[in-house]
């Protein structure tokens, strides 16, 4: 067989010096027959080896047998089924050949995503330690929102993926933004919603959150991660460009840093964009909602009456209130950075959100009021019982009520 480079010059000598083909049979050093070959032949030549079969060729029928009944039956089962003596790869190369002539068909289209109308959502939990307050270290999750015109990133880390610290947070971002898009996409997490009977479902405390904003909420069906897949590779970008070789004194600190680091990632080249996204937020903010007047209830909100110890759980926490407010009913607030509680109009507690588990935060003029009630209820003297007046009747009253009188 003629080599590529033999081919190409015998065409050149041919149509260009218009040599013999026995003159180009010698200078090439070839046959003359290899020549004419050469010169017929539009194409460049190209070495094929012929087919030579495959063990698996005398299976394959009851391969398709059973990809038939079972399109997604795994290679080793196959084995198993057909009694399969040889080496599993090359089973495994057909059955991965066949397969996909028995699998319905599942197309994923693109997204194009017009100003303003959708932002991706969903929690990055960082793989690293962050100083959570006594002694206790954790990786709380971190809240990663990217709207989908402009591809700007926006994150904050929260206290817990619990409804109230999650609708906290989307305000809080919402607030950076300025504007609100026309929906936000989920997937099923807990505190949002989930799918059931086949029909997504949101929670109550977003149902309310999403009226108030006046937009949707698109819930992606249950392991379809292609449905947000921009915000997931903002988590992996997240991951191996902002976290290696940081290291944090707390949650303030880290979203602290991710703030600084994020003006520098939104304005990075996108390569899918062909420009930076802060190039386009301006058009994508124009085109969202705005924000309604009046915020929405936010964080913590529930109503106990005080116990005699004047503290109040939060999560698993404990906070100190003024022991005044004991036996009342009192309205414990809690945003993603301060607790604070009412008693009416009165505020009888503020205390930082704290990060940690099972701790009891407790305010020292709280500790001092409770000591000097408690020291002044122990030297009030107890109140005087008054002595209870028996009357003193005659029996002989009682003998003549029941008709006795003395025998003379």
């Amino acid at each position: 067989m003629i080599g590529m480079e033999d081919w190409a010059e015998a065409r050149r000598l041919r149509r260009v010096e218009g040599m013999a083909i026995s003159a180009i049979a010698r200078r090439l050093g070839i046959a003359r027959n290899t020549v004419k070959k050469a010169l017929a032949c539009d194409r460049p030549p190209k070495y094929e080896r012929p087919a030579r079969g495959s063990v698996v060729d005398a299976v394959e029928a009851q391969v398709r047998e059973l990809l038939v009944s079972c399109p997604t039956m795994p290679a080793t089962v196959i084995a198993e089924r057909i009694g399969w003596e040889h080496s599993l790869t090359v089973l495994k190369d057909r059955v991965r050949v066949l397969r996909p002539y028995y699998l319905p068909p599942d197309p994923a289209t693109r997204t194009q995503y017009d100003p303003g109308a959708r932002v991706q959502c969903d929690l990055w939990f960082p793989p690293v330690e962050v100083p959570l307050g006594a002694g206790q270290v954790g990786s709380p999750p971190v809240l990663v929102m990217v709207s989908g015109y402009s591809r700007m990133i926006f994150a904050i880390m929260l206290p817990s993926r619990q409804g109230p610290d999650l609708i906290a947070g989307h305000w809080a971002l919402l607030t950076s933004m300025g504007a609100v898009s026309r929906e936000l996409v989920w997937d099923n997490e807990g505190a949002v919603g989930s799918w059931r009977a086949g029909k997504p479902k949101l929670t109550d405390d977003f149902e309310a959150f999403r009226g108030i904003l006046g937009i949707g909420i698109h819930q992606c069906r249950p392991r379809d991660p292609e449905s947000k897949g921009l915000v997931e590779r903002a988590n992996g970008y997240l991951e191996t460009s902002f976290l290696p070789g940081r290291t944090f004194t707390g949650p303030g600190d880290f979203n602290t840093q991710l703030v600084d680091w994020l003006k520098l990632a939104n304005a990075r080249q996108h390569r899918a964009l062909g420009c930076r996204p802060n190039q386009r937020w301006e058009a994508d903010r124009a085109a969202m909602l705005t924000l309604p007047p009046v915020a929405p209830q936010l964080g913590w909100r529930t109503r106990v009456r005080l116990p005699r110890d004047h503290y109040v759980r939060l999560g698993s926490n404990d906070y100190s209130v003024d022991p005044s407010a004991v036996g009342r009913f009192v309205e414990v607030i809690a945003d993603l950075e301060q607790v604070t509680v009412h008693l009416g109009a009165k505020v009888v507690a503020t205390h930082p959100r704290c990060w940690a588990r099972w701790q009891t935060i407790t305010d020292p003029a709280h500790r001092a009021a409770a000591l000097a009630m408690s020291t002044t209820a122990a030297d009030r003297p107890a109140p005087s019982q008054p002595a209870d007046d028996v009357e003193q009747r005659d029996l002989g009253t009682y003998d003549a009520a029941f008709g006795l009188t003395d025998v003379a």
